[in-house]
Formats: structure tokens, C-alpha cells, sequence
């Protein structure tokens, strides 16, 4: 079904294209400032309130709004690129303001309705990442190793900023490590902008080498995503995958404690980060589309495990195939979104896949945590391998949807750049000052 790309489709390869490994560095210490998050501002919200409830309850609707709108947020930075730095000095000011009211403190009903406001502005930075991989590789071949790295990369920070946050947290307080994470969007973002400002011709639609690759922007208005039924699909797959890993992420806190529960997301990330760098190496003949429906029955099996046997040998073994196929299922997305979509709709369609996997989660946590009271860590992990089924169920059903001809490909779907577009980084730069 696969065999090795060749040399230039390499990660070394990639990173080596034009203004790659700047965009890459700046891409990743801004993804730093997400994934220290979480534990400094349910933390902080907490020392203002007084609270754990409000906290969490502050804490849970920034998530929400944050994930609810980040399409929203992607499109308009598509379309006006100098809303990506407004987007981050708000964000990062609301988080400086968050932060103070740690020290201060704060009423419940300021703290909740602050956390809201904040959950407006948090600027695309995955989104914009993997959009511009695709306009700076060369072929698909590099592309999917692009997108692989990119997938592992912030798979990576997301498992590492936890630990991070907390000991930022026992070194100094929780307002100051939010105030930390303020500091990282105001580094990584302007670094970004300025990373993108170096390389305008390079991602600029007249750009010969653009029209050399046969990748020339669509001139037709972009659409919504939404409207293509093979993407809201795999966006119910995300959705449910998502949703099965909070809900067995509870039933092991649950039955075997934290520690072991924390051991078991750590080989589920090192089941991921290896399973993606080795996906990505390969080049396989089938299309993205096929490969979703094998990768979601893949984890719904793996879901099925500990709710056949809830052992921690079987659990770990579990977790590591699930991490394996959750950043698989990932990066299989983001190439559909690659195929599927002309630029001027790319930065919405891949902020749909990160609200979908960010709503799953959400979602899931709060069931598990109702089912948990009423039925028991058993009826938990059942629940998991139920969803994760449901989901493999619509991939599959998907997919064999799909195999009437083929519509007529998308131009430009990865490279040449419209006026309004991301290249304009000396509209991005300015935006800052």
C-alpha cells in the first residue's frame, strides 16, 4: 500500500525549503503560549475567585468560545491578514488583565465574563501553519511530510506545556505563569508575522515557481467548507474520535488514579509522535479519503480494548495504538483539507478540524464526568468504545459515499495567494506596531 518517499520529500527536505524553518520556529513558540495554558488559568481564575466552580466554569467558556469561533477567526485573518496581530495583542492584553486579576482578585461574574471575552481573540496559528506548508511545499509528496512534522510538532507542545505550566506554576505562582503566556503571544506572533514578511514573493500567486507546480489561486468567491459533504464527514470523525479519548481519558482517572492515567497519555503521545513521523515517510497510494475510514475503525478497536478488559497492561497498550491513530486521523485531515479546498477557504476548513477535535473533547469530558456519577468507571470505557465506533461507522459510510467519479479538482489549493491573502506579511507586520 506504501513505499518510502524519496530524498526530497525528506523532513530535512522540508524544512530546508525557503523560509520554512523560520516560519516553523516562530509557528511553534506560538503554539507554546497554548499549550501552557490550560493549568495557569483554571489556576488563576481560582486565586481570583476563591472558587474552583467559577473557575471551571470560567475556564470551560473560554474553551467554548474560543473553539466555537475559531473558524470565524480563521476566515477573517484569510481575508484581511492584519487581523492576525489585533487578534493577538487583544488576546494577550486579556491575558495580562486575567492574570492581574490573580493578584487582585475578582468577582465570579467578572472572572466568567472575562474568560468569555478573552475566548474571542486567540489568534490561528495551526490553521495559518499548516496552510502556508502547503503553499511553500513543492509537491504532495512534501506536503504530506510537512503536514506530518507539523502534526507531531504541535501534538508534541500540547503534551509537553502541561508539565511546563506546572512548574512555571511551583516556581513562581499561577498569575505568573499566565502572565508567561501572554509574554509567548507577543513573541511567537510578531515573530511569525515577521517570518512571513521575509518570504512575500515567495507566496505570492505571480510568483513563477507557484505557476510552475500547476497550483494557480481559483478565482471563484470561496464557499463555506460546511457545504462539502466528504468534509463534514470526516468532521463528525474527528468529532467522535475526540470525544472517545476524554471519555476513556476519565474512566482511567477514575479506575487506576492519576499517575497511571498520566503514564497512559504519555504512551499515547509517544505513540503519536512516532506514528506520525513514520506515516509521514511513507508514500501511499491511496488517496487521503480512503485512508480515513481504515484509521477510525483502527481506533475504534483500540477503544474497544479496555472495555472488553480494564487492565492497565491492556489500557497501555490501548492508548499507545490510539495515539497512533488519533495524530494519523489528524494528519490525514489536514491533507483532505489540502485536497479538498481552494486557499481562500484552507485557513477556515483546518480551524473547523481543531473546533471539532476541541468540542470533542469538551464534549466528552463533560459526559464522562455524568455518566462516571451515575454508572461507574465501567460504563465509561463502554461509553468510549461506543463513540469511537459511531464514528468509525460514519467513516466508513463516508466513504463508501465517495466512490462515485470524482468532481473536478480544486485549483489552488495550497499555493498561489489572492491580494488579500497571508503573503501580504508587510500588512501583518505593520498590524503590530
Amino acid at each position: 500500500m506504501s513505499r518510502p518517499l524519496g530524498g526530497s520529500a525528506s523532513y530535512r527536505a522540508v524544512l530546508l525549503l525557503p523560509h520554512a524553518l523560520g516560519l516553523f520556529a516562530a509557528a511553534m513558540l506560538a503554539r507554546l503560549s497554548y499549550g501552557l495554558l490550560g493549568l495557569p488559568l483554571l489556576l488563576t481564575l481560582r486565586q481570583a475567585t476563591g472558587s474552583y466552580a467559577v473557575a471551571g466554569t470560567a475556564a470551560g467558556l473560554f474553551g467554548l468560545v474560543s473553539a466555537v469561533l475559531g473558524p470565524a477567526r480563521a476566515r477573517l485573518v484569510e481575508r484581511c491578514p492584519r487581523t492576525l496581530m489585533l487578534f493577538a495583542v487583544l488576546y494577550a492584553g486579556l491575558l495580562a488583565v486575567t492574570a492581574a486579576t490573580g493578584r487582585t482578585g475578582a468577582a465570579p461574574w467578572f472572572a466568567i465574563t472575562l474568560a468569555g471575552v478573552t475566548g474571542l481573540f486567540p489568534p490561528p496559528v495551526g490553521p495559518l501553519m499548516r496552510a502556508l506548508w502547503g503553499r511553500l511545499a513543492a509537491d504532495p509528496q512534501q506536503r504530506q511530510r510537512a503536514l506530518s512534522l507539523d502534526t507531531v510538532s504541535e501534538s508534541t507542545v500540547f503534551a509537553a506545556g502541561p508539565a511546563l505550566g506546572g512548574a512555571l506554576i511551583g516556581a513562581g505562582s499561577a498569575p505568573l505563569a499566565l502572565a508567561v503566556c501572554a509574554g509567548l503571544v507577543l513573541v511567537g506572533f510578531p515573530a511569525l508575522a515577521r517570518a512571513l514578511r521575509r518570504a512575500p514573493a515567495r507566496l505570492r500567486p505571480t510568483d513563477p515557481a507557484a505557476g510552475a507546480a500547476g497550483r494557480t489561486a481559483d478565482p471563484r468567491p470561496a464557499r463555506s467548507p460546511l457545504r462539502r459533504p466528504e468534509f463534514a464527514v470526516m468532521l463528525l470523525v474527528v468529532l467522535g474520535s475526540a470525544c472517545g479519548l476524554a471519555v476513556l481519558e476519565i474512566a482511567s482517572v477514575a479506575s487506576w488514579g492519576a499517575g497511571t492515567a498520566g503514564t497512559l497519555l504519555t504512551l499515547s503521545s509517544v505513540g503519536g509522535a512516532v506514528g506520525g513521523l513514520v506515516y509521514g515517510k511513507r508514500s501511499w497510494r491511496s488517496s487521503p479519503g480512503r485512508r480515513l475510514a481504515p484509521l477510525a475503525v483502527a481506533g475504534a478497536v483500540c477503544f474497544a480494548l479496555p472495555a472488553l478488559l480494564p487492565a492497565v497492561p491492556v489500557a497501555a497498550v490501548a492508548f499507545l495504538g490510539l495515539g497512533v491513530c488519533a495524530d494519523l486521523l489528524l494528519i490525514t485531515a489536514y491533507l483532505l483539507v489540502d485536497a479538498l479546498f481552494p486557499e481562500g477557504s484552507q485557513l477556515e476548513a483546518g480551524a473547523w478540524v481543531n473546533t471539532c477535535y476541541n468540542l470533542g473533547m469538551s464534549v466528552g469530558t463533560g459526559f464522562a464526568g455524568a455518566l462516571l456519577d451515575r454508572s461507574g468507571a465501567t460504563a465509561v470505557f463502554t461509553a468510549a468504545a461506543a463513540v469511537a465506533g459511531l464514528a468509525a461507522a460514519a467513516a466508513v459510510a463516508g466513504g463508501r459515499g465517495s466512490r462515485r467519479p470524482p468532481s473536478p479538482p480544486c485549483t489552488g489549493a495550497a499555493s498561489g495567494v489572492h491580494d488579500g491573502d497571508l503573503a501580504e506579511a508587510d500588512v501583518l507586520e505593520r498590524s503590530g506596531n
